[in-house]
């Protein structure tokens, strides 16, 4: 099992910039694919990034794509998402994920966060 928690969420100004983190226990991550999701109230969860195992691989949902930067360090076993240029529309829970096979969808993923706000004021 691993269990996943996410922090680094807040209220920012437009503009403005936050880190997320997802720190990982119970199991190593390096031998997953990580993903970082969102979901804002009475909408579905939609994919915002990815990073395989290694760290050489990413990829982006284009509403956040030059943004956003997703990186992990399997030695902290931790996970993030640097966020910048935020705007009104990037306000959402924030969820951290793990799989063995990561995709753009949440199906690809076994573990979950518990979820960290993330609002963005105009």
């Amino acid at each position: 099992q691993v269990q996943l928690v996410e922090s680094g969420g807040g209220l920012v100004q437009t503009g403005g910039s936050l880190r997320l983190s997802c720190a990982a226990s119970g199991r190593t991550i390096s031998n997953y694919a990580m993903g970082w999701f969102r979901q804002a109230p009475g909408q579905e969860r939609e994919f915002v990034a990815r990073i395989n195992w290694n760290g050489r691989f990413t990829n982006y949902a284009d509403s956040v794509k030059g943004r956003f930067t997703i990186t992990r360090d399997n030695a902290k076993n931790t996970m993030y998402l640097q966020m910048d240029s935020l705007t009104p529309e990037d306000t959402s829970v924030y969820y951290c994920a793990a799989g063995l096979s990561g995709s753009l969808y949440t199906t690809g993923y076994d573990y979950w966060g518990q979820g960290t706000q993330v609002t963005v004021s105009s």
